[in-house]
């Protein structure tokens, strides 16, 4: 008797269909990951005469990827390794890669809805426009932003087994993050602190996001803060790789 051993895109296309169930069967959580960048731009609408329309949504996109890798990415991980979910599926004749893939790119959809969620609420509340080509790159920038956060909750879960544990440790990651960077970037904070929020992960996405909203505003500034997201990303997918177990055991 010969086993038939399913092709990559069939595998693919099941752990996909799969994945994106579980994500609606989880939909609250979703709901909820859309909900808050939303709420941050419409009650800064005041913010938007002052500060400017790109400024307010690339804060809040940066505080909808902090959500989805942070809280969504990581404790969904946190949860089937505990339940032996990875267990299970690592037995079956399917590449460990595309069991991970799966799962990111369920995260990337997630990604592109908060985006569109934050400009859209932008555009009908706060009335801000932006022309098309600094939509498209912003979208594209999500991504890259969204990568560092992802590559983040890994090394959370990679460091730590318990998921109860994960899912506190992101929390507090989450809060820190966003008070941080957010009033870093207002300048509550001192100038400073204001200087070392501009480079870390926070303050990087948020640059890329806001200049490629308005593409006459990219500059060399820009640019490097784009070499230090990858950075960034490069470092914890490594460390986040190498930490990882596929059981809570």
């Amino acid at each position: 008797m010969q086993t038939k051993i399913p092709s990559t895109s069939n595998v693919m296309t099941t752990l996909l269909r799969a994945d994106f169930i579980t994500q609606w069967r989880n939909r609250r959580s979703v709901i909820m990951v859309l909900l808050v960048p939303v709420i941050i731009v419409i009650s800064w609408k005041s913010l938007v005469a002052r500060l400017g329309g790109p400024f307010v949504l690339s804060n809040c996109i940066t505080v909808g990827l902090t959500a989805i890798g942070l809280m969504g990415y990581t404790n969904s991980i946190a949860r089937d390794r505990d339940k032996g979910i990875f267990q299970r599926l690592r037995v079956a004749p399917v590449p460990s890669w595309s069991i991970m893939m799966s799962r990111l790119v369920v995260q990337l959809v997630m990604i592109l809805l908060v985006t569109l969620g934050v400009f859209f609420a932008g555009y009908y509340f706060d009335k801000i426009s932006m022309p098309m080509q600094g939509y498209s790159l912003a979208f594209i920038c999500a991504l890259v932003g969204g990568a560092v956060y992802l590559s983040l909750g890994q090394v959370i879960v990679g460091l730590i087994q318990n998921p109860e544990t994960v899912s506190s440790t992101t929390r507090l990651v989450y809060f820190a993050f966003i008070m941080v960077g957010m009033f870093g970037e207002l300048g509550v904070l001192g100038k400073e602190i204001g200087e070392i929020v501009k480079w870390s992960p926070y303050g990087a996405v948020k640059r890329i996001i806001s200049d490629s909203l308005q593409p006459g505003a990219w500059n060399i500034h820009s640019s490097i803060a784009l070499l230090v997201t990858f950075g960034y990303t490069m470092i914890f997918s490594v460390l986040g790789i190498n930490w990882f177990k596929w059981n809570s055991r």
